[in-house]
C-alpha cells in the first residue's frame, strides 16, 4: 500500500474505471444499497431506516450508527486491460478500516484525511472479484489506541486525539455528535505503464513582472528504479513548453512567464490565473500521464515585526499590506460526501458577497476538497489554513505520528496549486489551551503536539511548500516568551467576551489580529420550525435546547442580552433581540478594530456557516438562509466604513478607507433627540488616503448629552452612515414606533439573476426613529429572501427592500414580519 500524493490531476492517459456504484452496505445481516461517495448515515438516511438526526431530538437515537461496524462491498468485473499495473485507488475512507479482494487483505486504513493506493495487479483477472471495505467504529479504534498510548487531557469528551478524522463529527459547541464511516471520497481502478505522475509541486513565485513557476515531480515506475528514460514537460499558459529529462524518480522543471497579471485578494485588483500544465512521456514521446491545474502569481509575506505596541501579524500580498476581512470555516455538512461542488461555490459566494477576503479553513474539520480552493481562487478568497489539530492533547508517539506527517505532506502538496492559499496554521486552541488549563501539570512529561506545531508541521511545509508563510498556532504570539493568546503579540482568540463579559469589553484593547471572536443566535426562525416540527417554540423548549450545543448556551445568550435589554418572554421577540444583539456585538468588535488599522490588521469572525440546524456564531445557517449578521458583515467589510469610537476620551468620527482610491467626502454630523428633535448639525470635511483611516473629534456642540438618555449622534456620508448612542438600550427612550408599510411589484431586471420576476418592494417610511429594525422575510414565506438586514430609520426617512420569493404578498403580512425596537 502506498499513499496517493496528488489528486489535482484533470486527466490521465491510462485507463480509469471508476468504482462508484453497485457497492453493498451491510451490517449485521442487514444489506443496503450504498452510495460512493456518501456514508453510513446517509445510506441509512436513503433507505428509511433511520429518522432524520437534523430534526428534533433525533441526534440521540441514532447515537448507535456511529459505536457500530460496517462493510461496503462490490463485485469488480474482470478488467479487460493492456496496461502493465492496476491500482486500487481511494480518495478518502472515513476512517479506520481493512480492504480486501477476493478474500486477501490489501491494507488498513486509520487517516480519513489521507488517500490510499493498492497494487492490484493480476487480482482482477477472474470473470469478478468481492471487494470489501470494513469500517471499524473509530470510537472502538481510538479507545484502543487509547488503552496502549495512555490517555490525555481533553477539551470535549471525544477520542479525537486517538484517530485521524474530522474532529467535530464527534460533537462541538456548534455540532451534533454524529461520527460516521463510509467511502467518503471517490473510488476508482487505474491501469498505467511505464510510470506515472506520483505526485507534482509547482513552486510559483514572481519577482518583477516576471512569473516563475519550478515544478518539483516525483514518478512511480512500473518497475522501481528501471532505467528506462522519460521526459517531463511543464507549459504554462501559452508559453514555451519546457522538458527535463527523468533519470530517476524525480525531475525539477522551471519555466518563466513574462509580464504576468497579479493575482490579488478580492478588492485590491483582479484574480487571473494561468493553465499549468506537466506531461510525462517515455521514450519515444509517447503521453504516459498529465497533470493540470490553475495556478496564480503573488507573492505573500506575513510581516510579524515587534514594533512599540508588541508584534505585528500583517498579511502583505504583492507588497501590499491587507487588513483580513475574515471568517472561519467549519464543514458545510456534518456528512462532508453531502457538500457538493455548487454548495461550495454557494457558500464562498455569500461570503464574498458580505466583504469577506479571507477564510480560514478551521483545524477541527477537513481539508476540503480541491473545489472549494477553486472557487477561493476565483473569487479573491484568502485561504488561512489550519492543520487538523483542534482543543485536545495529540500523542506525538507511533502510530500516530506517522499518519500525522503522511497526512500533512499530501495535503500540503495538494493544494499548494492554490494562489488563494497564504498561510498555513499548525493548530486550533492547542498551545494557548496548554498553558490556560494547566495541561502542562496534568500531562506530568506525556507528549501532547508540541513537537508537531514547532517541529514536524512547519519542516514539512519548508521542505514542501517553501514558497507560503508558516504559524505555529491560533492563537499564538511567536514564542513561549508571551502568552500565547496575548493580544499584543501576533494573533488571538477573544473567547472571555462571549462567555463571561460583555461584548463593550472588546473597546479595551487593540489586538495585533484577531482570529477568533464571535456571538451566538438562533438560526432563522423557518430553519428552527423545519427542524422542530410540532414543537411550540420556547427558548427553553425541548428542541431549542437540543439544537443548542454550547455549555451554558442560552444562559450566555440571555446574560450578554439582559446587559442591553429586557429579556423578553415570547419567542418571537426573544429571536429577534438575540440576532440584533449578534450583529451589535460583532460590530462592536470589527469598527473598533478597523479603526485602527495597521496596528490591528485582521478580524476572523467566528463563524460563517452551520454544519446542521443551530443555535450558534454562524452568518449563515444550515439552510442557506443570511441571518442579520451576515447583513451586518457586508456593512462591516466593505472598502470603506464610517463609524464613531472614542480616542482619548474624545469622540471620534474614523473614516477607513480600504479601497484602491483616496476617499473624500463633507461628512453631515447631527446632534438628535428620540422624539426626532434636531438638536445640532454641521459639515465636516474628511479625508483618507487609500488603506488608511482618517480621524477626527466630533465637536463638542454635537456631543450628545449621555445624562439625557435620549440624545445620539448621527454621521451621513456617501451613502454610508454611523451612529453612535451613548447610553444602552436598557434606559435609552426609544418612542413607541409608528411607521406606513406599502407594497409595489419591482420592475423586471432583464440583465439580473434568476427569480428576480415578480419581487416585492417594502416601502417602510418611519414616522419616529426606527432602530435596528428588521423584516425577517422567512416569515412571509419559507422561500423568501430580502436583500437587507438590520436597518436605522430617522423620523421621516424610507427604506425599500426588495423581497423575492413571495408568492402572496400583502401589506399585513409585511407588518407582522417587520420587528424593531422600541
Amino acid at each position: 500500500m502506498t499513499a496517493t500524493d496528488d489528486f489535482s490531476r484533470t486527466s490521465r492517459t491510462g485507463v480509469s474505471t471508476p468504482l462508484t456504484s453497485g457497492w453493498t452496505l451491510r451490517h449485521e445481516g442487514e444489506d443496503l444499497p450504498a452510495a460512493v461517495p456518501g456514508c453510513v448515515h446517509t445510506d441509512l438516511l436513503a433507505a428509511g431506516r433511520i429518522p432524520d438526526p437534523f430534526q428534533g431530538r433525533n441526534e440521540l437515537d441514532v447515537e448507535w450508527v456511529g459505536r457500530a461496524d460496517w462493510t461496503y462491498d462490490i463485485v469488480v468485473n474482470a478488467q479487460d486491460t493492456h496496461h502493465e499495473r492496476t491500482d486500487l485507488v481511494f480518495e478518502g475512507l472515513d476512517t479506520v478500516a481493512e480492504i480486501t479482494l477476493g478474500g486477501e487483505v490489501l491494507g488498513n486504513t486509520a487517516n480519513m484525511h489521507r488517500s490510499y493506493r493498492f497494487d492490484v495487479t493480476g487480482k482482477l483477472d477472474g470473470p469478478s472479484t468481492a471487494l470489501a471495505v470494513r469500517f471499524t467504529s473509530a470510537y472502538t479504534a481510538a479507545d484502543e489506541l487509547r488503552q496502549s498510548m495512555g490517555a490525555r487531557e481533553e477539551a470535549y469528551p471525544h477520542p479525537s486525539a486517538f484517530v485521524r478524522k474530522m474532529a467535530c463529527a464527534f460533537g462541538w459547541d456548534w455540532g451534533p455528535s454524529l461520527p460516521t464511516a463510509g467511502i467518503w471520497k471517490p473510488a476508482r481502478l487505474e491501469h498505467w505503464s511505464t510510470a506515472r505522475l506520483a505526485r507534482v509541486r509547482p513552486l510559483v513565485t514572481v519577482d518583477g513582472g516576471t512569473g516563475r513557476v519550478e515544478v518539483r515531480l516525483d514518478v512511480a515506475r512500473t518497475v522501481p528504479g528501471a532505467a528506462r528514460a522519460l521526459t517531463a514537460e511543464v507549459r504554462v499558459a501559452d508559453g514555451r513548453t519546457v522538458s527535463v529529462p527523468v533519470a530517476g524518480d524525480s525531475a525539477t522543471v522551471t519555466t518563466e512567464v513574462p509580464e504576468v497579471a497579479l493575482w490579488w485578494p478580492r478588492g485590491y485588483g483582479e484574480q487571473p490565473l494561468y493553465p499549468c500544465e506537466v506531461t510525462l512521456l517515455d521514450e519515444n514521446g509517447a503521453v504516459l500521464d498529465t497533470w493540470s491545474r490553475r495556478i496564480g502569481f503573488r507573492t505573500v509575506v506575513l510581516d510579524t515585526p515587534s514594533d512599540e505596541h508588541g508584534t505585528g501579524f500583517t498579511f502583505v500580498i504583492n507588497g501590499e499590506r491587507v487588513f483580513a476581512r475574515g471568517v472561519n470555516w467549519i464543514p458545510d455538512d456534518v456528512f462532508p460526501s453531502r457538500v457538493t461542488s455548487d454548495r461550495y461555490r454557494e457558500r464562498l459566494t455569500q461570503a464574498a458577497d458580505a466583504g469577506v477576503n479571507l477564510v480560514r479553513v478551521w483545524g477541527g474539520g477537513i481539508f476540503e476538497r480541491d473545489d472549494f480552493y477553486d472557487v477561493c481562487d476565483e473569487l479573491g478568497l484568502m485561504v488561512w489554513q489550519d492543520f487538523l489539530f483542534a482543543c485536545t492533547t495529540y500523542p506525538e508517539e507511533q502510530p500516530v505520528r506517522s499518519e500525522v506527517e503522511a497526512e500533512a505532506r499530501e495535503n500540503v502538496a495538494r493544494l499548494m496549486p492554490h494562489a488563494s492559499l497564504v498561510l498555513w496554521n499548525g493548530n486550533n486552541e492547542n498551545l494557548w489551551v496548554y498553558r490556560l488549563w494547566n495541561w502542562e501539570e496534568k500531562l506530568a512529561g506525556d507528549s501532547w503536539g508540541e513537537g508537531y506545531y514547532l517541529g514536524l508541521l512547519p519542516r514539512v511545509v519548508a521542505e514542501t511548500d517553501p514558497t507560503r508563510p508558516y504559524w505555529a498556532g491560533s492563537p499564538w504570539s511567536g514564542s513561549w516568551d508571551h502568552a500565547p493568546e496575548d493580544p499584543a503579540h501576533g494573533c488571538t482568540h477573544l473567547w472571555d467576551v462571549w462567555n463571561t463579559t460583555d461584548y463593550t469589553d472588546y473597546l479595551d484593547s487593540v489586538p495585533r489580529f484577531v482570529s477568533e471572536f464571535g456571538w451566538q443566535a438562533p438560526p432563522a426562525h423557518t430553519t428552527f420550525r423545519d427542524a422542530l416540527p410540532g414543537e411550540v417554540l420556547a427558548p427553553d423548549s425541548p428542541g431549542v435546547l437540543h439544537h443548542q450545543k454550547a455549555d451554558d448556551g442560552n444562559g450566555k445568550l440571555e446574560r450578554g442580552l439582559a446587559r442591553h435589554f429586557d429579556v423578553p418572554t415570547d419567542f418571537d421577540t426573544w429571536h429577534y433581540l438575540m440576532q440584533v444583539n449578534q450583529a451589535r456585538a460583532v460590530a462592536t468588535g470589527v469598527e473598533h478594530w478597523r479603526s485602527h488599522w495597521p496596528v490591528c490588521a485582521g478580524a476572523i469572525v467566528w463563524q460563517l456557516n452551520d454544519c446542521w440546524p443551530v443555535s450558534s456564531w454562524s452568518a449563515i445557517d444550515s439552510a442557506a438562509r443570511l441571518k442579520p449578521l451576515w447583513y451586518e458583515l457586508r456593512r462591516l467589510y466593505a472598502d470603506r466604513l464610517l463609524t464613531v469610537q472614542r480616542r482619548d476620551g474624545l469622540l471620534t468620527l474614523c473614516m477607513v478607507n480600504q479601497s484602491a482610491d483616496s476617499w473624500g467626502s463633507e461628512v453631515r454630523l447631527r446632534r438628535m433627540d428620540a422624539d426626532g428633535t434636531l438638536l445640532a448639525e454641521t459639515a465636516l470635511p474628511l479625508a483618507a488616503a487609500r488603506n488608511s483611516v482618517a480621524t477626527v473629534p466630533i465637536p463638542a456642540s454635537l456631543v450628545p448629552d449621555d445624562a439625557s438618555g435620549s440624545e445620539y449622534v448621527v454621521a451621513d456620508a456617501d451613502g454610508l452612515r454611523a451612529l453612535h448612542v451613548p447610553v444602552r438600550d436598557l434606559v435609552f427612550a426609544y418612542p413607541r414606533p409608528d411607521f406606513d408599510i406599502s407594497l409595489a411589484p419591482a420592475p423586471v431586471e432583464p440583465d439580473g439573476p434568476d427569480g428576480l420576476g415578480g419581487d416585492v418592494l417594502v416601502r417602510i417610511e418611519a414616522r419616529t426613529l426606527l432602530r435596528d429594525a428588521l423584516l425577517q422575510a422567512d416569515r412571509l414565506a419559507p422561500t423568501a429572501t430580502a436583500d437587507q438586514g438590520l436597518f436605522t430609520l430617522l423620523p421621516g426617512e424610507s427604506l425599500t427592500v426588495r423581497v423575492q420569493g413571495w408568492p402572496d404578498p400583502d401589506p399585513e403580512s409585511a407588518r407582522k414580519a417587520l420587528f424593531t425596537l422600541g
